[in-house]
């Protein structure tokens, strides 16, 4: 059993939280160890959101609403919580890309993060966030819950073809991440296209930028160094970066031919027969 802490539900997202499962638990007259059975995972693990100590999912926020019968409360909160795990910096553009009705990126280095696995998402992010990286991952996979509306934002995604071949997390991640790629080739509002090497300088050399619009609201850029983001609605910075995101389009390669380059790379780099090739040269 977790030592209860005091906590204060004004301090932060995670500490309402906090307050809310330990109040609303003590209240359906159930011990921790009682909760976590009738949700399938260990007393101490409720113990340890109750102390602000561990991040909640949202699959357990949907299992503690169900069964303490609060009608979504936890369904909610968390999303709030989740957010708040981002940088401080990424939170205000997390906050415009769930209100976006589309989204274009440029991705140099990584795939775009509404489009990575859990395994990759957490691969990447582990170089930084060692003492935290199961929170910062679910807070990263909950922002894709915006592709899984009945009208989700339109998505065009052009990424450099360097990233294909970049090994993040192992051989089997990464066929799991290019195999996660093609499921969204056949999807209407998305169109994921490549980047080839063949296509050489390019309009984005300077690097990876989204461009967001909205439904009555300015249009917006965003870019990010190691630390920190820049996000404007300069109608000038607009003009540039939206006529340069045409241009990378239209050097890009088609849809068709981008799901054939990620599915030849998958094999020959990541693929079984890869792995074949090696063992017989070993």
């Amino acid at each position: 059993m977790v030592l209860a802490r005091d906590i204060d539900p004004s301090a932060s997202p995670l500490d309402y939280y906090s307050y809310e499962l330990r109040r609303l638990r003590e209240e359906a007259g159930l011990k921790q160890s009682q909760l976590g059975a009738i949700i399938f995972c260990t007393g101490s693990l409720i113990g340890m959101i109750e102390n602000g100590r561990r991040v909640p999912t949202r699959d357990f926020s949907e299992r503690v609403d169900a069964a303490l019968g609060t009608g979504g409360h936890f369904s909610r909160l968390v999303g709030l919580v989740l957010r708040s795990v981002l940088p401080t910096w990424f939170q205000a553009y997390a906050e415009m890309e769930a209100r976006a009705t589309f989204i274009s990126t440029f991705q140099a280095q990584v795939v775009y993060g509404l489009l990575q696995t859990e395994a990759y998402a957490k691969a990447l992010l582990s170089v930084e966030y060692t003492g935290r990286v199961d929170e910062v991952v679910a807070a990263r996979i909950d922002r894709q819950r915006i592709l899984a509306r009945e009208v989700p934002p339109v998505l065009l995604v052009v990424l450099d073809e360097a990233l294909l071949h970049r090994n993040v997390g192992g051989r089997e991640v990464m066929r799991e991440q290019l195999a996660h790629l093609l499921t969204f080739t056949d999807r209407s509002w998305i169109q994921l296209q490549v980047l080839p090497f063949t296509a050489g300088e390019h309009a984005a050399m300077t690097g990876s930028f989204n461009l967001l619009r909205f439904d009555g609201d300015p249009d917006l850029f965003y870019t990010e160094s190691y630390d920190s983001g820049r996000m404007t609605a300069n109608p000038q910075v607009i003009r540039e970066r939206s006529f340069g995101y045409a241009r990378l389009q239209a050097a890009a390669l088609s849809r068709e031919e981008s799901a054939l380059l990620i599915a030849r790379v998958m094999e020959e780099r990541y693929g079984d027969k890869c792995e074949r090739a090696k063992r017989a040269v070993a």
